[in-house]
């Protein structure tokens, strides 16, 4: 279950990265002791108590115009937009400082709920340092270390509290598909061709597309939900202080959806951005469709699809197994290709394979290919089963994960996709080590 989002602020050296870190049990934010070294909005997924959320890190606000600091503002500003929860934290060991009285006083401002965490209180006979932060506003300060975790559990029960009721929002019926891709890219467009009515705002301005848009629409007679999403563009590169964009709202779309369609520029041809837009969706595990559009504005000889094909392989390796559409938008070339694709690659995502035959594939590929010897012992599979779907995944039983090199897992892979036709899916194996009777 997806609760919602919570947002951490605060000026510069608090302790906002650490615990973010803390929090999502990574090392994800850097963490220094020079102030400002978080100048863009970090996302993460976080869960507590089995409710999942989103975490987003900012840069520090500074009352002095220091470097970045209207570019820092602009981002804070996005992420509150964004979040259910507001965390401010603040620095118990340096006290109340004027900034702290500037940030509260901009939250305030804001119709959304905020938890008061005053951070590096390491002690906890010290938790009297705490009292003076009251004079803030925003309601009883929490005591935390997020250097030794102390408190975290107890502020996440606070925002947990706090978060809004979303188990009423509409929920269409069907598919889900979300759209996405760089910006100016032609996804509103496309969305318009495959609904054949203009639902969505076209323009040629990048960003037109504020926010997710769902429509739902039949085809056929079965219903679908598309949804439009603002153009993701590569963290650090853009400050949208003034087009309100966010990559988060891409992400729970890409979250949310049951079909990816990722479009690329065909006339502009593949970009080092389109990489990390993809990467959000593989990494979701979602199935995926790629989308080459403005193909009626491409030169073309007889060639030209294959070219871009096994570029599109090559740049793409991850998305082997994702297939490849060629159209056009603005003409609606191949156009009604795209849902019979959803249907397919869906259906292949949510496929359950009966033990039996998938063991016996396992054998099979066991003895046409055997796992090499790695340091005179050989990897091997007694048993396989499915354990979930959307993505399928696969948990093999076997004598040691760690002989399992990454060339033959992909191998595994390949048996099980020419076995079961899983186009379109990308494919999760668990190696567990078999326990002995």
């Amino acid at each position: 279950m997806n609760t919602g989002v919570i947002a951490i602020v605060g000026r510069p050296n608090v302790g906002k990265s650490t615990i973010f870190n803390r929090i999502i049990g990574e090392r994800l934010s850097i963490v220094e002791d020079t102030a400002g070294v978080t100048r863009d909005r970090i996302y993460a997924a976080g869960e507590w108590l089995g409710k999942t959320f989103r975490l987003i890190d900012t840069g520090g606000i500074q009352l002095e115009n220091e470097p970045f600091q209207e570019e820092i503002r602009a981002q804070v500003q996005i992420a509150v937009d964004e979040a259910d929860v507001i965390v401010m934290v603040c620095d118990g060991k340096t006290g109340l400082s004027d900034d702290d009285a500037y940030i509260a006083s901009m939250l305030q401002k804001q119709d959304k709920p905020v938890v008061l965490a005053v951070n590096m209180i390491d002690d906890p006979d010290k938790v009297i340092n705490i009292y003076e932060f009251y004079s803030l506003g925003l309601g009883d300060p929490m005591a935390v270390s997020g250097l030794h975790g102390l408190g975290i559990g107890d502020l996440l029960d606070a925002c947990m509290a706090k978060m809004p009721d979303k188990d009423n929002e509409e929920e269409y019926q069907g598919i889900h598909i979300a759209v996405i891709g760089e910006p100016n890219v032609g996804k509103s467009s496309l969305v318009n061709a495959i609904l054949r009515e203009n639902r969505s705002i076209v323009s040629d301005i990048q960003g037109t597309t504020r926010d997710a848009i769902d429509t739902p629409f039949e085809y056929e007679g079965e219903p679908y939900v598309i949804v439009d999403t603002a153009g993701i563009r590569k963290r650090g590169k853009v400050y949208e202080s003034i087009e309100k964009y966010s990559v988060l709202r891409a992400m729970k779309a890409i979250e949310r959806c049951d079909v990816v369609l990722f479009l690329i520029d065909g006339e502009k041809g593949i970009r080092e951005q389109d990489k990390h837009v993809a990467g959000y969706a593989s990494e979701a595990g979602k199935p995926l469709i790629i989308v080459v559009n403005k193909w009626d504005a491409v030169e073309k000889d007889d060639k030209t699809m294959n070219r871009f094909t096994e570029q599109i392989r090559s740049e793409f390796a991850y998305l082997s197994y994702a297939p490849i559409l060629y159209v056009s938008a603005k003409t609606h070339q191949r156009v009604t290709e795209i849902i019979p694709k959803v249907n397919e690659v869906y259906e292949n995502a949510t496929r359950r394979i009966p033990t039996n035959i998938l063991n016996e594939v396992i054998a099979d590929t066991q003895i046409t290919n055997p796992a090499p010897a790695r340091n005179g012992k050989r990897f091997r599979i007694y048993y396989a089963t499915q354990v979930a779907s959307l993505p399928p995944t696969f948990v093999l039983s076997c004598n040691d994960p760690k002989l399992m090199h990454f060339t033959y897992q992909r191998f595994i892979e390949n048996s099980l996709r020419r076995a079961f036709a899983l186009e379109g899916t990308p494919i999760r194996i668990i190696t567990r080590k078999k326990i002995s009777e």
